[in-house]
């Protein structure tokens, strides 16, 4: 069995939620701040920083959410004016923390996520159907994690990322006349994080914190071949009746790097801010190495290279909250996020965008339940695409929106 190496980059679904298809939703208040990182009030903070957990003023911590997250990308031929627009099913990003202080300075816990993920599905017949008909890609992080509180203003924090993935990718193969699926519904990874929780005023906190790459192995792939004639299937080195051919995959996921800010202007208001700097640069091509299907180059024709250069990206954040009440917690956010990849190398299957994005939310606090609401606007810039590797030109514009509920439970 030969191998194949898929870029995840080719395996994301939308107008990402992150540039390149990094799914920025992993915290209900988060998000309604601009998705910031530098706040140790419940578990949510567990994701964003381990070290975090140490300045959780509860014993144990408990939180839950989930996103609708909704979007279109139209692409149009400004030579034959013809437009397409992707039919793209609601995204449901969800997560879920649980953290505990067995002891005064420990702190352990553990965080559920989707930091990857989504469908994509453009027409059948439209004018990109050899790169992508419909795609889905889903991948779940399960965090174990621990953070020990050195003093009163610094604490240190590490997890382990295991992390599960599936994905199932449609294309037309016109030479053919046919279509391939290629699905897996059992890859899986490795990754770890760290990061530092500095509070060295009260009125200020300090997160740096670093999530490493995973790099997904897809051990039981299937490579699907449907063609209207029979006769084709023995020209792909396949069985006509079963129709498929096999192969393995690695599929790295993006690292990041985070820096994160939090200022109490007052005891109701404060103020928060994040960089984030995304390692894409290792998404440099595609390869795929079938085992015996010659659909690829003329040098090899199992293997199909496509370069997709991708370049390393970085996230700007800032939002802001302010206490109504004690039980009454406004929020607002705006953040700018960039693409990973320039005009000349935009491709249908990721279709990333400069993007501004406003945040807004509420939270509610009954004694010791919490009850949180969010929402997003996406502003894509549009893009003129010119990738003349894989002879697409054109414009391409997206809109996207998010809404989030997340409910927390701080008993004692």
């Amino acid at each position: 069995m030969k191998k194949i190496l898929v870029s995840t980059a080719l395996l994301a679904g939308v107008l990402s939620y992150a540039g390149g298809f990094r799914v920025s939703l992993q915290g209900i208040k988060q998000l309604a701040m601009a998705h910031t990182s530098a706040h140790a009030e419940d578990a949510s903070v567990a994701f964003f920083n381990p070290a975090g957990m140490s300045f959780i003023p509860s014993k144990l911590s408990i939180v839950a959410g989930a996103f609708g997250a909704s979007n279109k990308v139209t692409f149009q031929n400004l030579n034959t004016l013809q437009s397409t627009q992707t039919d793209n099913p609601m995204g449901t990003p969800l997560y879920a923390a649980i953290t505990y202080k067995p002891i005064e300075k420990l702190s352990v816990g553990f965080s559920f996520t989707t930091p990857f993920g989504s469908t994509i599905e453009w027409p059948n017949d439209w004018e990109g159907k050899e790169m992508v008909q419909k795609l889905e890609l889903k991948s779940f992080y399960f965090q174990p994690m621990v953070s020990y509180k050195f003093n009163d203003w610094l604490a240190f924090g590490a997890s382990y990322i295991y992390a599960r993935g599936q994905v199932n990718w449609d294309k037309a193969i016109t030479q053919f006349g046919g279509q391939i699926n290629i699905k897996d519904e059992k890859a899986s990874g490795h990754g770890f994080g760290f990061g530092f929780y500095f509070r060295p005023d009260p009125k200020l906190d300090v997160s740096i914190a670093y999530r490493s790459a995973v790099d997904m192995k897809a051990k039981n792939g299937t490579a699907t071949f449907n063609f209207p004639s029979a006769s084709i299937y023995p020209l792909l080195g396949l069985d006509a009746a079963k129709r498929t051919d096999g192969f393995t995959a690695t599929l790295p996921l993006v690292d990041e790097y985070t820096i994160g800010l939090t200022y109490k202007i007052t005891p109701k208001w404060l103020v928060s801010a994040d960089f984030n700097y995304h390692g894409w640069e290792r998404y440099s091509q595609l390869t795929l190495d079938f085992a015996t299907a010659p659909i690829g180059n003329q040098a090899d024709p199992t293997i199909s290279v496509s370069p997709k250069n991708f370049r390393n990206s970085k996230t700007f954040r800032l939002g802001t909250q302010y206490a109504f009440t004690n039980m009454i917690y406004g929020r607002l956010g705006a953040y700018y996020d960039e693409s990973p990849y320039t005009d000349d190398h935009f491709i249908p299957e990721t279709p990333s965008f400069n993007t501004f994005v406003v945040t807004g939310g509420v939270g509610f606090k009954l004694k010791q339940f919490g009850v949180d609401v969010a929402g997003g606007y996406a502003m894509p810039q549009a893009r003129d695409v010119n990738n003349s590797t894989l002879g697409f030109y054109g414009q391409a514009k997206a809109t996207a929106f998010y809404l989030g509920l997340g409910l927390s439970y701080n008993p004692f």
